[in-house]
């Protein structure tokens, strides 16, 4: 089964279980397509993120979008009278015409990939989309609703209904939401199922009790610094335990927009050397303080607008550390810990009760030990993702389609390279794609970076439906950041080169590369074709990583030296030159590219293009020569 994934924005640092949930299935055999409408706010990543085979596909840039969306205008596929019916029963604020926007790009990409079935996570603008998706596409979805998402983000507990109603079933992580959600939307309480979320044990091999030793008791909380997390009480407990001279320190890890006020409140009542805001933290450097810390705790509360916790995943994490945990009966945490069994549990907002609490396992260390053992034995028992998935593949497993011939997919093997698209420096281009994509299915362009200043032309248009395009600064970075064994690699081998290329092109390209391996990889691309010198800088290290073939076309005035390009390529299988000294000089398998070059009877022969509608610099036997050249290439790879 071909089974898409919808998020609004992933990966997100603390939603952990979504990636353990994928994970999980793609052990299981399920082949996934992942599609994320915006990209990530951080470069943080998780380790095990380098563990899904699915790569993240994102949608492209707005203008791009837009043209997406009038793709789906001209095939009539755009869901007009369901965009209006939204306009008016829900209003401006919740941005249908954007939602169908984004649908229409990600509909192409389940296509392409022939997905059987999505999967959202979320009751939020994701969600919302699923809808539009689904009426220009004919695929059915499902959804996980959370908590906050369907009690506040989502803002309309009519739109809510109409999500849920259209849905294939819905996901709940507990029985206290699954309360609340069948409350909500009483037409579709049927089909709302209570899937908790599952840990990844293989993550906590070294759980087991903290040795006793003197000193102040490490106490522990993660979440992101919001109203409804109860950081403040958490503070105010941690006040309360300095007058009862318990000797302590609170590490809070999260970030979010109450971090000046709670800093603020740290500092007002003195307690800067007792309770530390440590910021956001990958998840290995999470599960490390759990093991170092002697208490988890989270003082979970409601917020004003009712936005709440319900099952906080970061508890699992704590129990299955063996660590006791504090925190409050809000929601579905009693469902997790088990009071006065695995931990404490005090109601929410009671600074004083949850003072009370911590300070009783302060004082007892056994009964420290005994908790922590018996909430990972709960973990094990309930809450391993081998568990808790079964009931979400039981669904999942009754959408799936009748008997029908199994779906080929027919990915390039070949990739253009494209550094910056459009580029003015690169005048024929668009044409060299359009005359490549006529011969043959094996090609696709990607563009590393998109020029939104630039005003697409007619011909561009047409041509960037057929691009993709990689996400935006920061998801690059994070892969850049994810992989520094690599990226050291990379440095230590431009270190070691004769002739290098300049440092701020060179790290520009490597970002790339090493954001475009996985695709390439999980794509089975073989051979790469670098479109000028700035990517065949990227073409040269892709090589190095996945040891995929290379050819390139080098302009009439490119960006590397003379000497560079030269030594890079010994490394390439052949390409065009546009430069003609160069060309003489390095000699086949590369030839002189005339049509590309400043010669003048060619640029006068390019202006008259667009008058005799001919291309007189190339005939239609030199792109067909091309061809077979790429073709050959990769096959040879």
């Amino acid at each position: 089964m071909r089974l898409g994934y919808l998020y609004s924005r992933h990966p997100v640092l603390s939603q952990t279980f979504c990636d353990m949930e994928m994970l999980e299935l793609e052990r299981r055999g399920f082949d996934l397509t992942v599609g994320s409408i915006h990209p990530p706010l951080t470069s943080i990543r998780h380790p095990h993120a380098e563990r899904l085979q699915a790569p993240i596909h994102y949608a492209p840039p707005s203008p791009i979008v837009r043209l997406w969306e009038e793709k789906a205008r001209t095939e009539n596929r755009w869901p007009r009278a369901l965009v209006e019916a939204h306009e008016q029963k829900y209003g401006p604020a919740v941005k249908a015409p954007t939602r169908a926007r984004n649908a229409s790009y990600l509909a192409e990409l389940f296509r392409r990939h022939a997905v059987d079935h999505f999967h959202v996570h979320f009751a939020n603008r994701a969600a919302h989309t699923a809808l539009f998706l689904k009426a220009m596409s004919g695929l059915s979805f499902s959804m996980t609703a959370h908590g906050q998402d369907f009690m506040a983000d989502l803002g309309n507990d009519d739109l809510l209904r109409e999500i849920c109603d259209e849905a294939e079933f819905v996901a709940v992580e507990t029985e206290y939401s699954r309360g609340l959600m069948q409350a909500r939307c009483p037409n579709a309480a049927s089909k709302i199922h209570r899937v908790y979320n599952g840990m990844d044990l293989t993550n906590f091999l070294e759980a087991g009790p903290k040795p006793i030793a003197d000193g102040a008791v490490e106490i522990l909380s993660v979440g992101r610094l919001v109203a409804f997390k109860g950081f403040e009480y958490l503070i105010e407990a941690c006040e309360q335990l300095r007058q009862r001279n318990i000797q302590f320190h609170c590490e809070i890890i999260g970030d979010g927009p109450l971090r000046e006020k709670l800093q603020h409140q740290i500092a007002e009542l003195r307690l800067g050397d007792r309770v530390t805001l440590a910021g956001a933290l990958p998840q290995d450097c999470v599960l490390e303080k759990l093991r170092a810390c002697d208490i988890f705790a989270l003082a979970s509360t409601t917020a004003d607008n009712g936005a709440s916790d319900i099952f906080p995943t970061v508890i699992l994490e704590a129990m299955a550390s063996a660590r006791p945990v504090v925190s409050t009966t809000l929601a579905g945490i009693p469902e997790s810990v088990v009071d006065k069994e695995t931990g404490l549990l005090v109601p929410a907002g009671e600074s004083g009760l949850f003072a009370d609490a911590l300070e009783t396992l302060c004082r007892d260390s056994a009964l420290q030990a005994r908790y922590g053992a018996a909430g990972r034995a709960r973990v094990e028992q309930h809450f391993q993702v081998g568990i808790t998935v079964r009931p979400l593949i039981e669904m999942l497993e009754k959408t799936r389609p009748g008997p029908k011939t199994a779906a080929t997919i027919a990915e390039p093997r070949i990739a253009y390279l494209i550094d910056q698209w459009p580029d003015d420096a690169l005048t024929s281009l668009e044409e060299e794609l359009n005359e490549v994509a006529k011969r043959t299915s094996d090609v696709q362009a990607f563009v590393c970076d998109f020029n939104a200043d630039q005003r697409l032309s007619a011909q561009q248009k047409r041509l960037a439906l057929q691009l993709e395009f990689l996400p935006d600064a920061m998801a690059i970075e994070a892969e850049w950041q994810a992989n520094r064994e690599l990226v050291l690699a990379l440095e230590d081998n431009r270190a070691n080169e004769s002739h290098r290329a300049p440092v701020d092109l060179f790290l520009r390209q490597a970002r790339f590369a090493v954001t475009l391996r996985r695709m390439f990889a999980q794509r089975k691309i073989c051979h790469v074709h670098a479109t000028s010198s700035r990517a065949l800088v990227c073409g040269l290290l892709l090589k190095k990583i996945l040891g995929v073939s290379l050819s390139t076309s080098i302009e009439a005035r490119p960006a590397l030296s003379r000497e560079t390009i030269e030594h890079v390529l010994h490394h390439a299988v052949g390409g065009r030159i546009a430069h003609r000294k160069l060309s003489e000089q390095i000699g086949a398998p590369f030839f002189f590219d005339r049509a590309a070059s400043n010669n003048p009877i060619v640029r006068g022969l390019r202006w008259l293009k667009p008058v005799s509608r001919i291309d007189l610099t190339r005939p239609a036997s030199f792109w067909q020569e091309w061809v077979n050249r790429l073709n050959h290439w990769s096959a040879g790879a």
